[in-house]
């Protein structure tokens, strides 16, 4: 049961006609031909005349926009891929007259906890699986446990950005606010797969998991036909609301309504049991009063209005009803009178140039914006497209004159094109009103502790304005915000192996950065400043403690599995650094210094040459700092081959070529590399979050990170770099790239007391389960005719699966009828064994010589009466016979010579005695006349 079987049974086949097959270019096609009508209640018309305007939940198609399930998602992300597929689709989408608006999950929704960790466990429990599977295939895993690769949001973000589409994040309710603005400005259609949005009844309901960019120069998706759904059911779309609430949702969950599930008797089939749930609550519903009388609908369901689940499910049918087209116009009236009271405030409402204004920071200004810009295009001039790519590259014709390239390249580099502008008024009343909100509680307040003088600062009404704004576009990391406004963060599960830890969890290691972050943000130096005044002048107490500040961060342990939030400290800069309204707003040439001083010490990374860019280019500034936070943990990380790898792959030239990238195979997956790649992101991710927190001294475009890393090339470069003697051999020979990586390394390491993770010793490793490795066959009792009484040569051997060797063994050197003398049998390709030392007949080899018969020293035996006895004579046979090959029978371990002697009738003991003793009357003494073998 849940909400979600609506969507279900709305996918289905037993619902005929509920999900047609579509193209959206046909639909845009059809949408041009007509003139669309004026509504006077849209606030704003829609800009681009009889575009087709759909939204997207980026939510419920992450890995459509990463550009389907890649075999290599699990290594890194393959970002130079993503970045090609996406231009291509947002070619398409503008040259069919398609507009699309693309919005991410930027709440942290208190009453959706539990789905949270729910999703969670759901995604810990895939990546298990996804790393047992590397660890005993060594193959890129299937695409039924994809995971969203780690940084996908945030390089979502930046690509969409620069592809000048528009982009944003919610900050409340994240379906409320999809749907509403779906509705508020004229959107034709919503492109997702949430049972939400199907009870909210959207104008058109498209699939986002069906979403195909074709060769046929289509864009492929399918339409959930709603009325027909209401039509099958025979209900009305505000009794639809009501069934989403009894399925059950984050507000009255499923388990709570048993007793009304066994009251309607339900009948669970396996195979349809989304189908049977929703039939059988669709005919319990139209027997219930309509949702305007709800006291009457609650005691139906219920049987009493004092029910204490009464008031979660009016509130559960009013969310559903409020979505509707009929609920929206009823929820937003509110509105009005909010404008009026803040306007009676004299709080002064910003126009749109400064809400423009508003959303950029200091150090972005035109110049920096014009430079990095050019900076980028030279960086991706040398791009590749694919073999598919460039297929689909040649049926889409590209429109130069267009409503989005028509609009200045610096208002789409700041996320401005695309209706940034008419929606400013109305975000910044909205920051206005939730900054003065917040700005009361945020007080600064004393904890009762005696040892902790713990606060909760007060946050400036301008920077709260300038966050929600940024956050509202997309502009900057949704972490900053929910720091903020509620001190809470939540940290998701990452592709790490928590049964098998070769180093500290991910979040762990970085906890340090987030505790600077966390400062930087909260003004704790200007915090300790102030008390340090207070206590100079005798306004507290001499053993007073000094303020601390303390943030939520919801992170998995077994100890703790997101049961309840760890309370992390804010851990001070070693410097004095400006308040976070100086680092934003500060035009000064000391404040642009002050801003990068501050990213850098974060990263543990301020030192003189790591802003050289003869040392450290510009574009790799983020992979530089990254890297170097990892080499200075206490506990060494890295390998010396895995630092040159992440620095080799960025500066291989085939970083841009997503045609090579395509073909480059990969022979085996390393879960160390696997992993290595989720902690480098996950630092890129945390380096972007630093950046945005002081104010973004590097600009946006020089920390994607298409420009310094790709996953499938890294774990190649890894697999050369394990194997190659040296790191120009790993460089291709080219010596250019060599004093690249060298000069980097050098500005990595500089003034680190590191030391690097001591490679293991070589194992035998197969990468392959051993019920996949052949058995050994054992010889049968009964031997055939053709080899009965015939002796076996003992020679060694080897054990190939699919032509890679996976096992070996030697020779066994025992005499065995008269055989020492002959020729060895041995397989194709083997040459036989010729000892080393006195006698070896090999020795007299060369140029010009023949071989000659291999000659045995006669001992006598009577000379030897006299000496003393080796009592130790087993130990030397089996240093002469070598190791001897065994194996598993119902009796344990059994040696093959026991079982041929036991298969011809006779015991070991004797066959080495005739072996031994054995001599011929043809025999002349050492080696004189040849020997005859007759097989």
């Amino acid at each position: 049961m849940g909400v979600q079987d609506l969507q279900t049974f709305l996918e289905s086949v037993a619902l005929e006609g509920g999900s047609v097959s579509v193209d959206l270019l046909k639909i845009a096609r059809n949408v041009c031909q007509r003139q669309q009508p004026h509504n006077t209640n849209r606030k704003i018309r829609p800009p681009g005349g009889n575009k087709l305007r759909l939204i997207v939940d980026a939510e419920n198609c992450l890995d459509r926009l990463y550009g389907g399930y890649y075999s290599d998602w699990a290594c890194g992300g393959q970002w130079n891929r993503m970045i090609q597929y996406l231009s291509l689709l947002c070619s398409a989408l503008e040259n069919g007259n398609i507009e699309v608006a693309v919005v991410f999950n930027g709440t942290i929704e208190q009453c959706r906890m539990d789905e949270w960790k729910a999703e969670q466990a759901n995604a810990r429990q895939k990546v298990g699986m996804v790393l047992k599977h590397i660890n005993t295939k060594g193959t890129p895993p299937p695409k039924v446990w994809w995971t969203p690769p780690i940084t996908l949001r945030a390089g979502l973000r930046m690509a969409l950005r620069h592809l000048g589409v528009h982009v944003m994040c919610t900050m409340d309710d994240h379906h409320q606010e999809v749907i509403a603005y779906c509705r508020e400005y004229g959107f034709h259609g919503l492109l997702a797969d949430d049972a939400e949005y199907a009870a909210f009844d959207p104008p058109r309901y498209f699939s986002s998991e069906n979403l195909k960019l074709t060769y046929k120069s289509s864009i492929e998706t399918k339409e959930y036909m709603l009325s027909v759904l209401t039509k099958s059911l025979n209900v009305t779309q505000e009794q639809i609301c009501i069934m989403a609430a009894l399925l059950g949702n984050f507000l009255l969950p499923e388990s709570e309504l048993q007793d009304l599930y066994r009251k309607i008797n339900f009948v669970k089939k396996e195979e349809d049991f989304a189908e049977s749930s929703v039939r059988s609550l669709a005919e319990f519903v139209r027997t219930l009063p309509p949702s305007s009388n709800m006291e009457g609908l609650v005691i139906a369901v219920f049987g009493s209005l004092e029910d204490k689940r009464a008031a979660r499910f009016r509130q559960s049918v009013q969310y559903y009803l409020n979505g509707t087209a009929s609920g929206f116009l009823k929820y937003g009236a509110p509105a009005k009178p909010r404008q009026k009271n803040i306007e009676k405030k004299n709080i002064p409402v910003p126009k749109d140039e400064a809400v423009v204004d508003q959303l950029v920071f200091a150090s972005e200004t035109s110049e920096q914006q014009r430079e990095t810009l050019q900076n980028y295009n030279l960086l991706t001039a040398n791009s590749v497209l694919s073999s598919d790519f460039a297929e689909m590259d040649i049926l889409i014709k590209s429109a130069d004159d267009s409503p989005t390239s028509s609009t200045d390249p610096l208002q789409r580099e700041n996320g401005v094109a695309n209706g940034g502008v008419h929606t400013g008024v109305k975000e910044a009343q909205d920051a206005i009103k939730f900054s003065s909100g917040k700005s009361n509680s945020n007080s600064s307040k004393q904890s009762g502790s005696k040892h902790e003088n713990i606060v909760v600062p007060s946050v400036s009404p301008d920077v709260l304005r300038t966050a929600s704004l940024r956050h509202q576009k997309g502009l900057m990391a949704p972490t900053i915000l929910h720091v903020l406004s509620t001190q809470e963060v939540r940290l998701p599960c990452l592709m790490e192996d928590e049964g098998n830890r070769e180093f500290p969890p991910i979040h762990e290691i970085y906890l340090p950065l987030r505790r600077r972050i966390y400062a930087v943000l909260f003004n704790l130096h200007h915090l300790r400043y102030v008390y340090t005044k207070k206590k100079e002048s005798g306004e507290l107490a001499e053993n007073a403690p000094p303020p601390d500040v303390v943030v939520k961060e919801w992170v998995y342990s077994r100890s703790n599995p997101y049961q309840t939030p760890e309370q992390v400290k804010a851990e001070l800069l070693p410097w004095a650094v400006p308040t976070l309204q100086r680092l934003w707003f500060g035009p000064a040439v000391d404040d642009k210094r002050r801003r990068m001083r501050a990213f850098l010490s974060c990263l543990n990374s301020d030192t003189p040459l790591i802003l050289n860019t003869a040392y450290v280019p510009q574009h790799m500034l983020i992979m530089a700092c990254v890297l170097r936070y990892i080499m200075s943990q206490d506990r060494p990380i890295l390998r010396r081959n895995e630092l040159d790898s992440f620095l080799c792959q960025a500066f291989n030239p085939n970083l841009m070529n997503v045609q090579h990238l395509q073909e480059l195979t990969l022979n085996f997956v390393l879960s160390r590399g696997v992993q290595l790649a989720a902690l480098f992101m996950k630092g890129v991710d945390m380096a972007i979050l630093a950046n945005d927190a002081c104010g973004a001294p590097l600009p946006w475009l020089m920390c994607c990170p298409w420009l310094y890393f790709d996953g499938k090339l890294f774990h190649y470069t890894l697999s050369r770099s394990s194997h190659a003697k040296n790191i120009l051999e790993v460089c291709d020979n080219y010596i250019e790239r060599v004093v690249k990586v060298e000069r980097m390394r050098k500005a990595i390491l500089e003034g680190l007391d590191f030391k690097f993770v001591k490679v293991p010793p070589p194992q035998f490793q197969t990468g392959i389960p051993a019920n996949y490795l052949p058995a050994l066959p054992l010889p049968s009792a009964r031997v055939g005719p053709g080899a009965r009484g015939r002796p076996i040569p003992s020679r060694g051997g080897q054990l190939q699966v699919a032509g890679v060797v996976v096992g070996s063994w030697g020779a066994n050197y025992g005499y065995q009828n008269n055989l020492r003398q002959g020729q060895q049998i041995m397989p194709a390709g083997m040459t036989p064994y010729r000892a080393r030392g006195r006698g070896y007949a090999g020795a007299a080899f060369g140029r010009g010589r023949t071989p000659k018969p291999i000659t045995y020293p006669v001992v006598n035996r009577k000379s030897q009466g006299n000496k003393k006895r080796n009592t130790n004579k087993s130990n030397k046979e089996k240093q002469l016979k070598g190791l001897p090959l065994t194996v598993k029978t119902d009796n344990g371990d059994v040696q093959v010579n026991e079982i041929i002697a036991n298969s011809n009738g006779e015991s070991v003991g004797s066959r080495e005695k005739s072996e031994d003793c054995a001599k011929t009357a043809d025999h002349k003494g050492q080696g004189d006349a040849p020997s005859l073998v007759s097989v």
